[in-house]
């Protein structure tokens, strides 16, 4: 079930572009007229993308598209009658993941959904590889820190530290950084 925000203060913008992502099976379709509210429904029932106008009252379309982006993290196109380089600018320092500019092309909807979820998924394996590369450098040091200890408290070079932890880590079926981590607790580091 794919679900998407529309922002625009036009009805006729909206219940357009209602229908046409209705027919590419968007099975929910959320609309306002106003950026404020847009961020407020955004927030009460996450979207999986939001399409929103730059020029919408109350909120503009690219303060709304930062608050959303920052609370959902989720992909946004920016509707707008022009676009230059400043709009372009403030668009994509504002999170927005693509524009279109109005009047709006049927045929130019789907292409600009389909590579922003593309971008978002992209994005999102990024931020993943990103943690299990934090991850591993945290492991690294913990090990690095144990060997240490293992060289002082018992004499173990470096490799022969590294071996240890590494017999250990097997023999107990578990990750060298837990063995590294009790080798810091046992010497209350």
């Amino acid at each position: 079930m794919k679900s998407v925000l529309i922002g625009d203060a036009h009805p006729a913008v909206r219940s357009g572009l209602a229908e046409t992502l209705g027919s590419f099976g968007f099975d929910k379709v959320c609309e306002c007229s106003d950026g404020r509210s847009a961020v407020t429904m955004a927030a009460s029932t996450p979207p999986d993308i939001a399409i929103l106008d730059a020029a919408l009252p109350k909120l503009d379309g690219l303060s709304a598209s930062r608050e959303i982006r920052k609370k959902l993290g989720i992909p946004i196109l920016l509707l707008t009658e022009r676009c230059d380089y400043d709009t372009l600018r403030k668009a994509k320092a504002a999170g927005v993941t693509s524009i279109l500019v109005k009047p709006l092309r049927h045929k130019d909807i789907l292409p600009a959904i389909e590579m922003a979820f593309a971008h978002a998924e992209e994005v999102e394996i990024l931020k993943e590889s990103v943690r299990d590369l934090n991850e591993t450098v945290v492991s690294r040091n913990l090990i690095e820190k144990a060997k240490a200890i293992l060289y002082r408290a018992q004499g173990l070079y470096p490799y022969e530290a590294f071996r240890f932890i590494r017999k250990v880590a097997r023999d107990k079926k578990t990750s060298m950084r837990r063995i590294a981590e009790a080798v810091l607790i046992t010497e209350g580091l």
